[in-house]
């Protein structure tokens, strides 16, 4: 399990096979089936072959990737926090997720932050794009907050229309 980054009151981690329950929990929730998507991940199998097949693949493939966000003080997952290369996009994107329980605490803020200082002081990635659900009013917000401006909107597929920050 490698840590990638610490802030004053997260650990920002690697994702391992162990954390199939989370992931099953965190990819089920209303807010990420509304903006990220029903990824059909319902089974310990199916969080396994994400874990393995998308959160490791990047990770081995790219040096980074979405990466386990936990509270310091009790090491307690609360979400993901990290960097994406897709297919679709030209520039790395970062993207994050948190439980529902510990929004608007500023956690997300806290992990976006350093995972962009992550990206430019260390990965020397100088551009980084986000992109977003049109309706997701609180993930627009924080990434105005961490000085990603809206660029343009983007047609990812057919019924996918989203916001391009950079």
């Amino acid at each position: 399990m490698k840590n990638i980054l610490e802030t004053e009151r997260l650990v920002l981690r690697e994702f391992i096979i162990e954390d199939v329950a989370f992931v099953i929990q965190l990819v089920n929730t209303p807010t990420w089936i509304e903006f990220i998507g029903d990824r059909n991940i319902k089974t310990e199998t199916a969080a396994q072959d994400y874990i393995e097949n998308s959160l490791m693949k990047s990770y081995a493939t790219n040096g980074f990737g979405l990466w386990l966000m936990k509270l310091k003080e009790t090491s307690k997952p609360i979400g993901m926090c990290g960097l994406v290369k897709r297919d679709t996009l030209e520039d790395v994107d970062i993207g994050f997720a948190l439980l529902p329980e510990y929004g608007r605490k500023g956690y997300t803020f806290e992990a976006a932050k350093a995972t962009l200082n992550y990206a430019k002081d260390t990965l020397n990635i100088q551009k980084i794009v986000a992109i977003t659900d049109t309706k997701n009013a609180a993930s627009i917000g924080l990434l105005n907050k961490i000085g990603l401006q809206f660029e343009k909107e983007l047609q990812l597929s057919e019924d996918d229309t989203v916001l391009l920050f950079s």
